[in-house]
């Protein structure tokens, strides 16, 4: 009797430390492989639009114009991250749009949704409830953000902290990324370490 009771909590313990179980018997969601899509040498993996752009040092180099560099491929559920500096000392503005498929015929940029990279919106997002915060930027300084998009719903991560987490976002379950290049009157940006894991 007293082997069954041993084996039998042994058994509770092994299901429930399961990392692929949850306590109402779902699946833990599985992630593919984290994957550079910029490795500091060529833009092979992005289209650039209606601005102009360029590797410099190892990074990209957002040098001109009003448009996008965007990812060939389209993603549905992702994490993303990536490393940004602004080159402009005040009033510098970029961002990253994500979960769009297409852009608007005579605009330079998708309607929605935008990881803001404007002085004072630095990783929120317009349009989503509580996408927003403060106090997480260094200016002047590289910055790194994780942005999590499964669903409906997105996680923001500036600088290894929580930024916020939100539920509402609308439209294509699956969209380009891209880079927002807005340089005459935001300025020109540095991007680096830019990679994609995508969510099952």
């Amino acid at each position: 009797m007293k082997n069954i009771l041993v084996c039998s909590a042994l058994a509770i313990c092994l299901v429930l430390a399961h990392p692929a179980l949850a306590a109402d018997g779902a699946k833990a969601p599985k992630t593919g492989p984290r994957v550079a899509l910029f490795d500091g040498k060529n833009l092979d993996q992005w289209d650039v639009l209606k601005c102009e752009a360029v590797v410099d040092k190892g990074e990209i180099l957002i040098k001109a114009g009003d448009g996008l560099v965007q990812t060939k491929q389209k993603y549905s559920d992702f994490i993303i991250e990536y490393e940004w500096k602004a080159l402009k000392d005040n009033d510098w503005d970029s961002g990253i749009y994500f979960r769009y498929d297409s852009v608007p015929e005579n605009k330079p940029w998708p309607a929605r949704y935008q990881a803001n990279l404007r002085k004072g919106d630095e990783g929120n997002v317009g349009g989503l409830k509580g996408a927003t915060s403060q106090g997480l930027f260094k200016n002047g300084e590289w910055n790194s953000f994780r942005l999590t998009v499964r669903g409906r719903t997105a996680e923001m991560q500036i600088n290894g902290k929580l930024a916020w987490k939100a539920a509402g976002l609308e439209g294509p379950e699956a969209g380009f990324i891209s880079l927002q290049a807005e340089v005459p009157n935001g300025g020109q940006n540095r991007f680096r370490n830019i990679y994609i894991t995508e969510l099952k």
